[in-house]
């Protein structure tokens, strides 16, 4: 019985968010994008919750329906990609990323599209955003970010990042890393050899 209410739920869902997805050209369009991203971020409790993962499912390049985001969480970009079984916290903001199957992300996560989308001119000056690069992160799978990381590089698989962390240079597969910058602090065990 369950499945079956998932799955009407989902269906409804779909059909409300079509419009909204069409008229952002299914997420090529970056300001209408942005804008029902945002709109569907502020939409309260399990109905939206499932109205989120609809609108992403029809305008990010991969988006898994069995995923679930929270409460004013929402991708800046639609290209990004968020796995089967991903659980998105309450207030997170996404760049350009592809979050790995079953990976779970704390509140007042940031992904960006890496460390360098604001580029200076030879006076110092800051350029506009389009003048910068933009980088897609990765995060691997079964990875859990704590509260409020920020993270501008890619994470190894299986690894956890530390509440509050800053993510600057890529970590490893199945590691603890944590602080400000973020750093390696249980490194990933080596697996055993039969000999």
């Amino acid at each position: 019985m369950n499945n079956i209410l998932k799955a009407i739920a989902h269906g409804a869902s779909l059909a409300i968010a079509f419009i909204p997805a069409l008229l952002s050209g299914f997420g090529r369009m970056e300001t209408m994008f942005a804008f029902f991203a945002q709109a569907f971020a502020a939409a309260p409790g399990i109905p939206g919750d499932y109205l989120r993962i609809a609108y992403y499912k029809l305008t990010l390049d991969q988006c898994s329906l069995d995923s679930r985001i929270q409460f004013g969480s929402f991708f800046a970009h639609a290209r990004a990609r968020v796995g089967r079984g991903v659980y998105i916290g309450s207030f997170c903001i996404f760049g350009q990323t592809a979050i790995g199957d079953r990976t779970q992300i704390a509140s007042g996560v940031q992904i960006l599209s890496g460390r360098r989308q604001h580029a200076r001119d030879e006076m110092g000056r800051i350029l506009g955003s389009d003048r910068g690069h933009f980088h897609p992160v990765t995060i691997g799978p079964d990875c859990w970010l704590g509260a409020g990381a920020i993270v501008m590089a890619d994470v190894g698989e299986s690894s956890t990042i530390g509440a509050g962390s800053v993510v600057v240079q890529p970590i490893p597969a199945r590691s603890v890393a944590a602080g400000n910058p973020a750093r390696v602090v249980k490194p990933a065990e080596l697996e055993s050899r039969d000999e």
